[in-house]
This record gives structure tokens, C-alpha cells and sequence, in this order.
């Protein structure tokens, strides 16, 4: 049968778009059909805006700290506004850049929402269109839960476009969505709390890189509230939200800021017209291929369910290009030792195993960690402390993990990767000359294991 394509991608985030790309330069007839905007989640509502916010959040401190070293500043002022249209431009510029990386590659791109209407049919904008392969990468979207109230909180999606900087705010959530909302909100000038249902956030990190964060935000005076969850939102005839939590405590707060969790994003994709098929948590099951139950099918990125990055979703669409039109280019991801940094203030950076996956792996685990004011802090009165912390295997000296809460965590970390990527035992790390005098050259002159 003759295909009016070779593939379709449904979602132009990151892996759609890199998929449809790199199959189009290896001569496939490629479609991407897109509904929302070009560049998904991460360029329009997720990690560039975030982390545009994040540079802005920052300066707050850094006027302060330019006191210690002989400036004198008229008194700062902030305009949200002016933030969020700069934001927005930039956004723009983007999605501009995307349309053109796809037209440029020679993909046919149709702006619309995409439906299956079997497991070779797409259609878009009332025209079908067939394909030999149909790619699933629509990403994942935030969930807010069904509580009394929700509808006056928001997501990510609303809080870049919010219209006025709140002066009270409730991050709800211990995940590093969370986190980084909370530090930007903070940064602002808002007055902001955290609370988690849970009793330490960002589960699954190492746990002296949560307790450590946490003693920061306390610092700067962040209002933590663990074991803590909302059980209504009722407006207030002011414009103000009461919160009334679990425990029966009530706060009162100008936004509620949901980030707890995101689901994959396949609402009226048709899937049911094929034999797609998903896992206990609803995201769609692939195999080590990316192929769904569906041999025509295939999905990648937040969808799945697996790693939820960036740059993971990046490799996935390669990989996906490759295996069907340049198998002798073919490699899978390789999933061990993903560099990842999560934007709070400070901020964290982290390679490989934690101390407790180390542990739990049956390693005997020698640590190695440093917690020391940053030369930038010196001449100030901030009292801001950087941790670093090295995993090794007291049998192989082999580094299993490297973690960082400092400033540029995620810059030094991401260098870090390829050494733990290529076996590094904690000897070469000893054998490295630091690069003085930076924080980065704790790592390499970590001698005393902590008890």
C-alpha cells in the first residue's frame, strides 16, 4: 500500500520535532501535526520560561550581595509585567526558530489537532491523511486534584501568564516543579509557602541534597510545611483564597500554585481506535523500541511514562529517526546516568546513584561530602552553604553518584556525567588538578570519607 507518509508525528515538542527532523534528512516523507504551539511544554511552558524566571528571581540577591563589594545601589525595583512580556517575546522567537528548523528539514507541518481514525489514518483539520508510521509524543500535562475549590488554583501552564505578581502565594507539591516555582515566587518578592503531604520534598534525590535544600530555603525565610495537604479553596469576597487544610488549619494567600504531579497528554488522540495499550499509571506502553502494541504505532517522551526530560526526549526521537531510516546509525538511550538539575535557590545538580540506591543496589558505599560558604558570599552577610557529595564503591572505588546544591550546580554537574559515564573511579577524580579557586575543584579534593 502507498502511504501519504512514511511518518506522522503527532506533538512538536522536543522529541516530535527531533524525530521528524532527522527522519526527514534521512529521506522519509514526514508530517507533524501540532494543536497548541511549537516547541511543546519545554519551550513554551516548562523548562526555557521557567528558567528565564529563575535568572530574574535571582537578582533580588545579587543586589544585595554587590553591597560587600563596594556598590552602592539606589533602591531596586521589580515589574512583573515587564518580565513576563520580555518572556513572551523570547517564546515567540522560539517558536519561530522550530517552525523553521521543521520547514527548513522538509517537514510538512499542520497546525491542528491530530486524530486516529485506525492504525494507519490521521486526521487533522477535517483532512485524513495516511501513514506507513505514526509517532505519539504529545507530552505530558499538569493535574490539579479533584478537591473543593480547584478551580481557583492554578498550574504552571496559568503561572507563566499570570497578570500581576501575587503578594501571597501556595506552592502545593514536593517535586521540583515545586521547588523551583517556590524559589521564583520567593525570589519576586512574594511572600511564599510550600507545603507537602509528604515529610521531606524531592523524593527521590539524595537525602543530604533535600535536608540540605531545605535548611537554605528556611534561611531565607521560606515557610515549609511538610505532612501538610489542602482539603478546600473557597474564594473570599475580597479576591483573597481561604485554604483550609487536612489537619483542619486554615491560610489565607492571594494564589494557590498546584504542582503535583503531570499525567500524559492523549485526549481525544483515537486511540482507542488502535491497540495502543497503557500501564497501571495511564501512560502508553512501549518496548525497548518505542513501539506500542500497535506494530504501526510508536511513542516517545512524557507519554511513556519513563524519564520526563528534556533532553531524554531529545535522544528518544533520535533513536526513533534512526531505527526506521538509518539503522546503521542505530543506538538505544542509555538510561544510566542522566544528569538533571533542579532550578531552586540554590540550586541542585545530580549524576548517578544517591547514597540510598546504593545502598539498596548491595554496594558497601564509602561517601565523601563538603558543605562550605561560597568566595562569592564572603565579603557578604549571606550565610548560604554549597554541599557537594560523592557516592563510590568502597570495592571498585568507582564513583557511583555526584550530587551538588550550590550555585551553577547544574554547569559542573553536567561535566561530571561523562566521567561517571566513563567508569571513573574516585582515584582519577584525586588525580585531576581542581581549577582554582572555583567550587567545582571541591570535587576533585574530597580526601576524608564522612563517618
Amino acid at each position: 500500500m502507498a502511504y501519504d507518509f512514511d511518518l506522522f508525528v503527532i506533538g512538536a515538542g522536543s522529541g516530535g520535532v527531533r524525530a521528524a527532523r532527522f527522519a526527514a534528512g534521512f529521506g522519509a516523507k514526514v508530517a507533524v501535526a501540532e494543536s497548541r504551539y511549537l516547541g511543546g511544554t519545554c519551550v513554551n511552558v516548562g523548562c526555557v520560561p521557567k528558567k528565564l524566571l529563575v535568572y530574574g528571581a535571582h537578582f533580588a540577591d545579587d543586589f544585595e550581595h554587590a553591597k560587600g563589594f563596594g556598590w552602592s545601589l539606589d533602591e531596586a525595583g521589580f515589574d512583573w509585567a515587564t518580565l513576563i512580556a520580555n518572556k513572551n517575546r523570547e517564546i515567540e522567537r522560539l517558536n519561530g526558530i522550530y517552525r523553521n528548523l521543521l520547514v527548513n528539514s522538509g517537514v510538512t507541518l499542520h497546525e491542528g489537532h491530530a486524530r486516529l481514525i485506525d492504525p494507519h489514518q490521521v486526521e487533522v483539520n477535517g483532512q485524513r491523511f495516511t501513514a506507513k508510521k505514526i509517532l505519539i509524543a504529545t507530552g505530558g500535562w499538569p493535574q490539579i486534584p479533584e478537591i473543593p475549590g480547584r478551580e481557583h488554583a492554578i498550574s504552571s501552564n496559568e503561572a507563566f501568564f499570570l497578570k500581576t505578581l501575587p503578594k501571597r502565594v501556595i506552592v502545593v507539591g514536593g517535586g521540583y516543579i515545586a521547588v523551583e516555582f517556590a524559589g521564583i515566587f520567593e525570589g519576586l518578592g512574594a511572600e511564599t509557602t510550600l507545603l507537602y503531604r509528604r515529610e521531606l520534598f524531592l523524593r527521590g534525590f539524595d537525602i543530604s541534597v533535600r535536608k540540605h535544600l531545605q535548611e537554605e530555603l528556611t534561611k531565607r525565610g521560606m515557610d515549609l510545611q511538610f505532612n501538610a495537604d489542602i482539603q478546600r479553596i473557597d474564594k473570599q469576597a475580597d479576591g483573597s483564597l481561604k485554604v483550609t487544610l487536612k489537619d483542619g488549619r486554615s491560610l489565607e494567600t492571594d494564589c494557590v500554585f498546584y504542582a503535583t504531579g503531570r499525567r500524559p497528554m492523549l485526549d481525544n488522540l483515537g486511540l482507542e481506535h488502535t491497540g495502543v495499550r497503557f500501564d497501571e499509571r495511564g501512560f502508553v506502553e512501549v518496548n525497548d523500541q518505542y513501539e506500542t502494541a500497535e506494530p504501526s504505532i510508536l511513542a516517545i517522551g512524557d507519554v511513556i511514562g519513563r524519564v520526563q526530560l528534556t533532553p531524554v526526549a531529545l535522544a528518544e526521537g533520535m533513536a526513533v529517526a534512526r531505527r526506521l531510516f538509518q539503522p546503521e546509525q542505530y543506538r538505544k538511550v542509555d538510561y544510566l546516568h542522566i544528569p538533571t538539575a533542579v532550578f531552586s535557590q540554590p540550586p541542585i545538580g545530580t549524576v548517578g546513584l544517591t547514597e540510598e540506591q546504593a545502598r539498596e543496589q548491595g554496594h558497601d558505599v564509602v561517601l565523601f561530602e563538603s558543605r562550605f560558604r561560597p568566595m562569592k558570599l564572603t565579603l557578604t552577610e549571606c550565610q548560604e552553604r554549597t554541599l557537594m557529595k560523592l557516592v563510590v564503591d568502597k570495592k571498585s572505588d568507582k564513583v557511583l553518584g555526584c550530587h551538588m546544591v550550590g550555585p551553577d550546580a547544574g554547569e559542573i554537574v553536567q561535566g561530571l556525567a561523562i566521567a561517571l559515564k566513563a567508569g571513573a573511579t574516585k582515584q582519577l577524580f584525586d588525580e585531576t588538578i581542581g581549577v582554582h579557586p572555583t567550587a567545582a575543584e571541591e570535587f576533585v579534593t574530597l580526601r576524608t570519607p564522612v563517618a
